[in-house]
């Protein structure tokens, strides 16, 4: 009957789920403290050199650093918990005994995995309501230097939008008065992909049914030649909002206003598949949590007089960072649009999914 749930211990199940809690968070409490401390050893002399800067804004660099550190080092924080717990069950026989009474190996991680999916949805949470905002927050700072981040001019230079079969460039965009204007605007006509003509204007703003160009020329490919049209209508298919969408972070955006985001860049004709590997990591990224007790497993079984306990304890972690290094590969891969969004988000996950469960099988069950 004990193999038939997966839960055969409710007191099992809590001390277990509890040893590993306390142990993840604990590692997770260490490493936040040493690496903070490290980082703001390299970072503090470069905040105090600014003019006017004092204590507090030392203390306020620590306020925006620390959950992008929590962040990143949560998921080593879980897989140092789960080798740590299970090499304590294991050294005392507790492993042994839960095994003697008729669990599987499945249902004796179980405990571990219900518990790693509560640290994934916290790092979610975590992730969307706090770190994103701090990443922001703390990248317009360091982009000044820590200096006083300047108000917003509303001016974005060098815009590039697509309209169907053409392309619109605008030198500047004004957007801090009653109405958006185009400065320096170029749209290349084209005719099944090759350049028919150039229209240019020196100036454009937004009326019903398009954009009103101020002082506009055509220049003809075939003909050579430039045709002067003086104030003319034209890009009839493109919205104002195409032209104020700003260089989009990933890392500074919630999931949803995110997932926006790339819908306004997608129809705006710009590349959006680094930003998609991007916002299905925000969902894959916590889950990984819940690999760890799977890879850590090889730490539980085989008997701790063996002799043998340290050396899976270190696959158990090799595992685990293997993970990690494949994880940050496919990311990187999906930026260089050599991966799918969907492969450098999800393949990692998936591939050392089908590894643990295939080692815990052929090894304990």
């Amino acid at each position: 009957m004990h193999q038939l749930h997966f839960f055969p211990s409710r007191t099992m199940a809590l001390y277990v789920g509890r040893l590993f809690l306390v142990r993840s968070f604990s590692i997770l409490f260490a490493l936040v403290l040493i690496l903070q401390t490290l980082d703001l050893l390299g970072e503090s002399g470069k905040i105090l050199a600014v003019a006017g800067n004092g204590d507090s804004d030392v203390w306020r660099y620590v306020g925006m650093r620390l959950p992008q550190i929590v962040e990143t080092f949560l998921p080593f924080s879980v897989l140092l918990g789960t080798i740590l717990t299970l090499i304590t069950l294991n050294q005392n026989s507790e492993v042994v005994a839960m095994k003697a009474s008729g669990m599987s190996a499945h249902q004796v991680l179980a405990p571990l995995f219900l518990a790693a999916l509560l640290v994934a949805g916290i790092s979610f949470a975590f992730n969307e309501r706090i770190v994103t905002r701090s990443t922001a927050a703390l990248s317009a700072w360091q982009k000044v230097e820590y200096r006083q981040v300047p108000r917003d001019s509303g001016v974005r230079s060098n815009i590039w939008v697509r309209d169907g079969d053409n392309l619109i460039n605008a030198e500047t965009v004004e957007t801090g008065g009653p109405a958006i204007v185009l400065r320096g605007v170029t749209v290349y006509e084209r005719t099944g992909g090759v350049l028919s003509s150039m229209l240019k204007a020196a100036r454009a703003r937004a009326v019903d049914g398009g954009w009103e160009l101020t002082d506009a020329t055509r220049f003809l490919r075939r003909s050579g030649t430039i045709e002067t049209l003086g104030t003319i209508v034209a890009a009839k298919g493109v919205r104002p909002d195409q032209f104020t969408l700003a260089q989009v972070d990933g890392d500074e955006l919630p999931f949803l206003e995110l997932k926006s985001a790339i819908a306004d860049l997608e129809a705006a004709g710009r590349p959006v598949d680094a930003l998609k590997g991007v916002l299905w990591h925000k969902i894959s990224g916590p889950l990984s949590a819940i690999l760890m007790p799977l890879l850590g497993a090889v730490a539980a079984f085989g008997l701790a007089r063996s002799g043998k306990l340290f050396v899976r304890a270190i696959l158990g972690m090799a595992l685990g960072f293997a993970y990690f290094v494949a994880d940050n590969f496919a990311l990187a891969m999906g930026d260089l649009g050599a991966y799918s969004p969907f492969l450098a988000a999800w393949g990692p996950f998936i591939l050392f999914a089908l590894i643990g469960e295939m080692i815990l099988i052929r090894t304990e069950e």
